[in-house]
């Protein structure tokens, strides 16, 4: 029924119209039923929605728009991304890249730290073209990662060198816990920027290896990327990661979270830290999302709704609506085509 020759996915007539025409509907009925679900289990969303909504009509609304714009340029850097690291195998277009990247999302949805993006990207591919851009989405995210990482440890020292830590609740987690963390975190992130860097040399040595054989044509793509290539990909995260960071600011200042912006931005930081670092369900990190923003901001704002608030305006519209998009295009798309379209 299903046959994989180098790369590509032969598939017998019939199966793939029950795919085409049924699993696209079934994908998006349950990618519908998930978010609706989710977002009516979230305890603290009613709270966040009347304070959005009210914010509207206030003398500073003007910031809220500004996030959601703000929102299509994250989506847009992290399209040009995609259709920049993809370009290697298929060149796409950018709408193609759009659609692609917010399916990935809508299925992230149902798996830890947004694995299912891999997969929601991969099937907007040609026939054997996906399974070779998992190795570019892994790419690129490894890339975001190191600029979190990066950003984070920008951000503890910055707390350490204001002296926030002295009034954390350090009675539920110690110095010595956190020291031993950071540095864990300090080392994985050298780690992770030689393996980033390295990945070019890294696939060249792995191919000596004969059990490297089966993936050789997966992954060889990446061994033409050059470093300036890489820097390329990495400044487009960077610039992406600094979009999320300039939401949170905005927003936290609509709803009345009086943090300096300097202060509020490095506590972004360390937030998108501790998200990058806990596996969890993207449909439920508004909960982590706000627990921690009020361990990090209330040690020097008391206004817990109005952290809590920025909290889920961030959720709804950063993952929540590009993720209900997703699942739209994902309800008309054909995941096998015919071998002369």
């Amino acid at each position: 029924m299903i046959q994989i020759q180098k790369g590509n996915v032969i598939i017998n007539p019939r199966f793939k119209t029950i795919i085409n025409y049924v699993l696209g509907p079934l994908l998006f009925i349950a990618l519908s039923w998930n978010i609706f679900h989710r977002i009516r289990e979230q305890k603290d969303l009613q709270h966040s929605w009347t304070i959005i909504r009210a914010s509207l009509s206030g003398a500073d609304s003007w910031k809220f728009y500004l996030v959601l714009l703000l929102a299509l340029v994250n989506w847009a850097l992290e399209t040009r991304k995609w259709q920049l690291l993809v370009r290697s195998i298929q060149a796409i277009t950018f709408l193609k890249a759009f659609k692609s990247v917010l399916s990935g999302l809508s299925l992230s949805l149902f798996l830890p730290n947004r694995l299912g993006e891999f997969f929601g990207r991969m099937v907007f591919m040609d026939e054997g073209n996906r399974l070779r851009s998992v190795s570019l989405s892994v790419v690129g995210s490894l890339a975001q990662l190191l600029v979190t990482m990066l950003a984070g440890i920008g951000g503890y020292v910055y707390m350490k060198n204001h002296q926030l830590l002295k009034t954390f609740p350090l009675q539920e987690f110690s110095k010595f816990w956190m020291t031993v963390i950071m540095l864990s975190v300090g080392t994985g992130t050298v780690l992770l920027g030689l393996i980033y860097y390295g990945l070019p040399g890294i696939t060249r040595w792995l191919e000596k290896y004969k059990w490297f054989s089966k993936l050789d044509f997966y992954v060889k793509t990446v061994e033409g990327f050059s470093e300036l290539f890489l820097t390329r990909i990495f400044i487009l995260s960077a610039c992406r990661y600094l979009v999320f960071v300039v939401q949170y600011i905005l927003l936290m200042q609509l709803f009345e979270v009086n943090i300096p912006w300097d202060t509020s931005g490095w506590l972004v930081c360390v937030l998108f830290l501790v998200l990058a670092i806990i596996p969890t369900l993207p449909v439920a990190e508004l909960g982590i999302r706000g627990e921690a923003g009020i361990r990090l901001f209330g040690l020097v704002s008391t206004n817990t709704l109005g952290i809590i608030a920025t909290a889920g305006g961030i959720w709804l519209i950063n993952l929540i609506i590009p993720a209900i998009a997703g699942s739209l295009f994902i309800l008309g798309l054909k995941l096998f085509r015919k071998s002369n379209d």
